[in-house]
């Protein structure tokens, strides 16, 4: 389809939301409850741009595109409207982003940056509901929720879980375990996908210690709990990880289990090994790798002449991934010569 965006025309996929085409594109649409795993909610209503023939602003997460549509994107229109939208949220929102943990990677006030907000204009009073700390490894503070969804369609249309829920309505809604059956009878099982998915500070995990996200970088590994191979974010500070974040792709696509999120702390522990260890005189010392592989070679060659193959086992772990599982039993069967290989998630 033909389509024009800001003056300039494009060609664009049939079935395609304007937003959808505008990110493809490289132009920017701001966008606090649009997350591209779901269906378009249009709850935040940010993402609001101008199309001509229609009377009203219409929201591009979930307007299709159609052939010859002309669109303004960043009209004097489309910005205002954008404006009044963040005038409403942060009239209702804390403004404590010098004690936000998430100050710095919050959306709400990257926008409120961007488009010159520096407070709401709306009086009232503000939302009064209290911090809710019952879970082991994150805090929702209503006060600072937005109603975007996103925690909430994550939980049952992702995880599937079901865990959370929009209680009340109007202006005393909050998220909420269903019927305040309290997290100890709640089907939550602490994934904290909702966590990584909250665009401001009403989620946010119990850190190790207190940080801010300029000071730190992010390192993609792989999730070392099991074999899925789950691709995640590394939150480091001075060499010590902080936080972890799933990443988008992979075969977790944007999903964490609790362990994947939430079990990182033994990376930093002070007992952990970090070079090979070599017995010698009774007692282990620090070796190298090169050390290390050069007396499992002789040790195996010399064992396997003296006592043949099936004087080896080797047990193996799940918190390997597949293809490092699958190498440690053709190492066994096809170089060493045993089928004498176990798993540690049989044991």
């Amino acid at each position: 389809m033909k389509i024009t965006i800001d003056g300039r025309e494009y060609e664009a996929q049939k079935g395609n939301s304007i937003l959808q085409v505008c990110r493809i594109l490289d132009i920017d649409i701001p966008t606090l409850c649009y997350d591209e795993r779901l269906e378009p909610h249009s709850a935040c209503r940010l993402c609001l741009v101008e199309v001509e023939g229609m009377k009203n602003l219409v929201t591009s997460c979930s307007t299709k595109i159609r052939d010859n549509m002309i669109i303004h994107t960043n009209s004097s229109k489309v910005v205002e409207a954008r404006k009044d939208v963040l005038n409403l949220l942060i009239s209702n929102h804390p403004m404590e982003c010098l004690n936000c943990e998430k100050s710095g990677a919050c959306k709400l006030q990257d926008y409120a940056y961007e488009y010159g907000l520096v407070d709401g204009e709306y009086s009232g009073d503000k939302r009064k509901a209290n911090i809710d700390n019952s879970n082991h490894f994150y805090s929702y503070d209503p006060k600072k929720c937005i109603l975007c969804g996103l925690c909430v369609r994550v939980c049952n249309e992702l995880q599937c879980t079901n865990a959370i829920g929009f209680e009340n309505r109007g202006f005393d809604t909050i998220v909420a375990t269903p019927f305040n059956e309290g997290l100890e009878n709640s089907t939550c099982v602490s994934c904290g996908n909702c966590v990584s998915i909250c665009p401001v500070g009403a989620l946010t995990p119990k850190p190790l210690e207190k940080y801010r996200h300029w000071e730190t970088k992010k390192v993609r590994t792989t999730c070392s709990y099991c074999g899925v191979g789950c691709q995640l974010d590394l939150i480091v500070k001075d060499n010590k990880v902080l936080g972890a974040q799933p990443a988008i792709g992979g075969p977790n696509e944007g999903l964490l289990c609790v362990k994947g999120k939430f079990a990182y702390k033994f990376i930093n522990h002070k007992d952990r090994l970090k070079t090979p260890l070599i017995k010698k005189d009774g007692k282990f010392v620090q070796a190298t790798w090169d050390e290390a592989y050069r007396l499992i070679r002789n040790k195996t060659k010399k064992i396997k002449n003296e006592s043949g193959p099936d004087a080896f086992a080797g047990l193996t772990s799940a918190r390997c991934t597949n293809e490092e599982n699958y190498l440690f039993q053709k190492f066994f069967r096809a170089v060493i010569g045993t089928n004498n290989v176990d798993h540690c998630a049989r044991l």
